[in-house]
């Protein structure tokens, strides 16, 4: 089953923007030549599949921004009170856009599907 709270806290207002959790707009300027850019707002493992049963195959450290291709749904990740399905492919492999500033797609464009 999946939850968006995103949508939900982002109706909220300033204070949730204020606890860093949540970020609107558009997705920022990508490093590493890739067409969109993201930023964990907490260190985060890196996967080779959008799955936690996946093998981790590097680390993202909190406030480093990261080159991203696209999004695809995986399994559900539910973390600080926000339930998601919705995995980030960066260079070395999937992140959880639970962890990544931005909307439920980590500020990815809803036409940048895998």
């Amino acid at each position: 089953m999946r939850v968006n709270k995103i949508r939900t806290l982002a109706t909220i207002g300033a204070g949730a923007l204020a606890a860093g959790l949540l970020m609107t707009g558009t997705a920022m300027a990508a490093p590493a030549g890739l067409p969109y850019g993201v930023t964990p707002y907490e260190n985060v493992n890196v996967r080779a599949e959008a799955t936690t049963d996946s093998g981790i195959t590097g680390h993202v450290t909190a406030g480093q921004p990261r080159g991203a291709s696209c999004w695809k749904e995986g399994q559900s990740i539910s973390d600080h009170g926000i339930t998601n399905n919705i995995w980030v492919r960066l260079a070395e492999g999937y992140v959880s856009a639970v962890y990544l500033k931005g909307d439920e797609r980590g500020g990815l464009p809803v036409s940048a599907h895998c």
